[in-house]
């Protein structure tokens, strides 16, 4: 989820889920506090309009006392001067928050209020036979005094005109409803608090979390480890960035491992051509001493000596020459000449060359070309003249048979033309046939240095027979001889539009 998607659920939530839960916990206490109040009080039919209404929840509080009062003030009205009677009654009605008052004519003649002064409610108070006053709701006084009042008129015994009054107090909330309130308060301070707690442990755990993961994988890079992974989390811009991080360390762990590789190559390289230079210096050096020591004291030695040096000098020669191609290879800079090339007829001015250096050499070279005398390829000469000597040089190095043969055949398959180059060697492992053409990769661990090789002459040849958009693969069975298969793709006139 993008950031500004989060920001935005974080501000209608802020202000629909307090406002969702502080209604269902209003309703809920108001629920709980009205069976309260119904219970202890003994009202019924409370509502919640009827519960924001004190002047109502004051009527009903007092009405059963209210209604006892009348009955007293019809059939008993002497308990109205009995101060016990009327203390008694006064008890019941502190409990409701309302207390008793019996006025005589004009004077207070019993107040069961502690606080409220009886001269002030004398001038307050309705007079006698006040209709207002004497219904079921009572008359609300203001002033000082803050009361919802009831009256019941009577005559006492003497014939005085005498009013009870249950005044039930207007500006003190029921204790329900002060716990209706703390407890809502309370609440609704709850509600803020978690929502605002959950909002900032989302938000924080989105953004946070995954910039705690990059400052780690900072660290990690800092101390060269890369051998770890970053998950993609959090927001969507800073999961992308996680996904970018961790695709710039899988890049750095594989330049690095790159790196490391290139090294071990190139001080393999070295390794070998020293060694494969060592062999033909030190003859060369050894002829040479000969010759300096009189040791050549006849022509014919003479002529052996010299043509010795010739020998190991050319093989220094190569060696050296194949490192040089090895560094253009690895800088991507082998300078091709690409022309069209009649397949037969170059195969045939190559065979030619080879047949006399393979005579020398013991080895019979046969030459089978299945193909029309058309075939055409884009190519260039020399370097696949490379190729082609890079794997007879190889055959050579490996032949141990008495009787040596190579066989060159030319076949057309398809869109590409194939060259099989076939010999008679002592064949190649199949551990080891999937790896030839690999840098630097020998098969003669033991480094038998009469076979020479610096480890690069087939990975020239892969080189630059994917440079010519070319396969190079190869069969062998050891003890019996090696295949070489090269294709490289047929030239195609393209016909031009009429």
């Amino acid at each position: 989820m993008k950031l500004k998607n989060r920001i935005i659920i974080s501000f209608f939530v802020i202000i629909l889920v307090p406002l969702i839960l502080t209604v269902i916990a209003f309703m809920g206490f108001t629920s709980y506090q009205m069976h309260s109040i119904e219970k202890q009080y003994g009202i019924e039919g409370i509502t919640y309009e009827s519960l924001s209404n004190n002047t109502f929840i004051l009527s009903k509080m007092t009405q059963k006392l209210f209604d006892n009062l009348q009955k007293t003030a019809k059939m008993n009205a002497d308990n109205l001067e009995d101060v016990k009677y009327l203390d008694k009654v006064n008890e019941d009605l502190k409990a409701k928050n309302a207390y008793l008052l019996i006025r005589k004519e004009y004077s207070m003649i019993y107040n069961g209020s502690d606080e409220a002064d009886s001269q002030i409610l004398l001038e307050e108070l309705p007079d006698y036979g006040d209709a207002m006053a004497g219904n079921d709701r009572g008359i609300y006084i203001g002033a000082d005094i803050q009361a919802l009042v009831k009256q019941v008129d009577f005559e006492f015994q003497d014939g005085s005109a005498g009013s009870a009054f249950i005044v039930s107090k207007a500006d003190t909330i029921i204790p329900q409803m002060q716990h209706l309130m703390a407890d809502m308060v309370f609440v609704i301070v709850l509600i803020l608090i978690v929502t605002s707690l959950g909002l900032c442990m989302w938000t924080y755990r989105g953004v946070i979390t995954p910039l705690n993961q990059l400052k780690e994988a900072t660290k990690n890079i800092k101390e060269g480890n890369l051998d770890f992974t970053i998950e993609k989390s959090g927001v969507d811009e800073i999961s992308d960035l996680c996904e970018d991080f961790e695709e710039m360390r899988q890049r750095l762990k594989q330049s690095t491992e790159e790196k490391v590789a290139f090294d071990k190559e190139n001080k393999e390289l070295i390794s070998n051509i020293s060694h494969d230079l060592k062999t033909p210096i030190t003859a060369v050096k050894g002829y040479v001493e000969g010759i300096m020591d009189g040791v050549a004291d006849t022509p014919e030695k003479m002529n052996k000596y010299i043509r010795t040096i010739y020998t190991k000098a050319n093989e220094m020669d190569r060696l050296i020459n194949e490192l040089t191609f090895y560094s253009k290879i690895d800088t991507n800079r082998i300078p091709y000449t690409f022309n069209k090339i009649n397949v037969s007829d170059y195969f045939e001015d190559c065979v030619d060359e080879l047949s006399m250096e393979l005579e020398s050499r013991g080895v019979s070279l046969t030459y089978f070309n299945y193909l029309e005398e058309d075939a055409v390829v884009i190519a260039d000469a020399e370097q696949i003249k490379r190729v082609i000597n890079n794997i007879i040089s190889n055959s050579l190095k490996y032949m141990n048979k008495p009787k040596g043969a190579i066989n060159i055949r030319l076949r057309d398959v398809g869109d590409f033309i194939q060259i099989e180059i076939e010999d008679n060697g002592k064949g190649i492992a199949q551990k080891d046939l999937a790896s030839i053409f690999d840098r630097f990769y020998r098969t003669d661990a033991s480094r038998n240095s009469s076979m020479g090789g610096s480890g690069i002459g087939l990975s020239i040849v892969k080189k630059i027979m994917e440079d010519h958009g070319g396969q190079v693969w190869a069969t062998s069975k050891e003890g019996t001889g090696t295949t070489m298969y090269l294709a490289l793709r047929k030239y195609q006139e393209v016909p031009a539009n009429e």
